[in-house]
């Protein structure tokens, strides 16, 4: 056993030095990539702040206070510097720091894709194993079909579709925004999330309207979500099917329920832990066009919207965030692999 942890030591701190290199190189490039993106883009963000008709004189000092002025490696490394110590600006918009923004907007994203990516799983994964147990009939074909439809149309067009329908039409759900203006201020923000603020409240009627407007954007993330969750289980399941073990088990007389489920599901677990990750953190990134169409105020709405203010310092403040979150997602999902995985042991 001394030997055995003398082995493992070394293993360990090798493991968490890589990630933490790979981490802190991936951090750099991100930076570095939303930076220049942020100056070759056709936008000027002291014409932004001063209005396209300010003096001259006036236009110059904000490009030199903005340190415009400097090359472009010199902003870069301050932009670094300030960005590393949590600072990202001040948005023009709110007049408030970027990160206050950020702390303020991320709550809504992350309640909303949450329960995505929830409704993504429930209904993706026994999707992909069925689609996978009947591989090539009926069942099968129209999984593929309705995975194929969720991933191949936009999804803001679903969207408005959904909103004329179930809103306008039926009025089955709530509108876009996450309450009705009745029952705005009512629930003190405790987490950010409406539905838990309101729980602890004791607003009965504010969590239910609530949940009449989040239900629609939650279950076009979660119908996206389960279009990809579904196809890459089908794929996971397909390869663990054909393995020799699921023979044997069923030889040795095992139920079809154990070998599916007990054994292959089992088996696939290990990459399903990577795929739900990606999958949560494309419902993070990708939520714009949702929060955009839905009035959602969430962190893709504060990007989009501040991006036509051409607010420079909140789209690559947001903008960062969700790369961190992506990142950080991905280490997970890779650490969580090689705990699972009897073979990293």
């Amino acid at each position: 056993m001394i030997k055995n942890s003398r082995k493992t030591l070394p293993n360990l701190v090798g493991l968490v030095g890589s990630l933490g290199l790979t981490v802190a190189i991936t951090f750099l490039g991100l930076m570095a990539l939303t930076f220049f993106i942020g100056r070759v883009v056709p936008i000027d963000p002291v014409a932004a702040i001063v209005g396209a008709k300010a003096p001259k004189e006036v236009y110059d000092r904000v490009f030199h206070e903005m340190g415009m002025d400097k090359p472009v490696i010199a902003q870069f490394a301050e932009y670094l510097w300030r960005t590393l110590r949590g600072d990202f600006g001040t948005s023009f918009v709110t007049t408030r720091p970027v990160l206050t923004d950020i702390v303020a907007f991320f709550p809504a994203t992350f309640e909303l894709a949450t329960i995505g990516l929830v409704l993504g799983v429930i209904t993706g994964v026994p999707a992909g194993v069925m689609s996978a147990y009947h591989h090539d009939t009926w069942v099968d074909h129209l999984i593929r079909v309705i995975g194929l439809i969720g991933y191949s149309v936009p999804i803001f067009w679903l969207a408005l579709v959904g909103l004329f329908v179930f809103y306008s039409k039926l009025d089955w759900v709530g509108g876009p925004g996450r309450l009705d203006i009745y029952y705005d201020g009512i629930v003190p923000p405790v987490t950010g999330l409406i539905l838990v603020d309101s729980l602890l409240a004791g607003e009965q009627d504010v969590f239910w309207n609530a949940v009449g407007h989040i239900t629609l954007p939650a279950i076009l993330l979660g119908y996206y979500s389960l279009a990809y969750i579904s196809r890459m289980t089908r794929s996971v399941m397909l390869e663990q099917l054909s393995q020799e073990y699921v023979l044997t088990a069923r030889v040795k007389g095992a139920s079809e329920f154990r070998v599916v489920i007990c054994h292959a599901l089992r088996n696939a677990a290990i990459p399903l832990v990577t795929i739900v990750a990606l999958s949560y953190g494309g419902l993070l990134e990708g939520s714009v066009l949702i929060e955009s169409v839905f009035s959602w105020p969430g962190i893709g709405n504060y990007i989009a919207s501040s991006l036509f203010s051409a607010d420079m310092n909140a789209v690559l403040g947001g903008t960062i965030l969700v790369g961190a979150i992506f990142v950080f997602l991905n280490l997970l999902s890779d650490v969580l692999y090689r705990a699972l995985d009897p073979r990293s042991q």
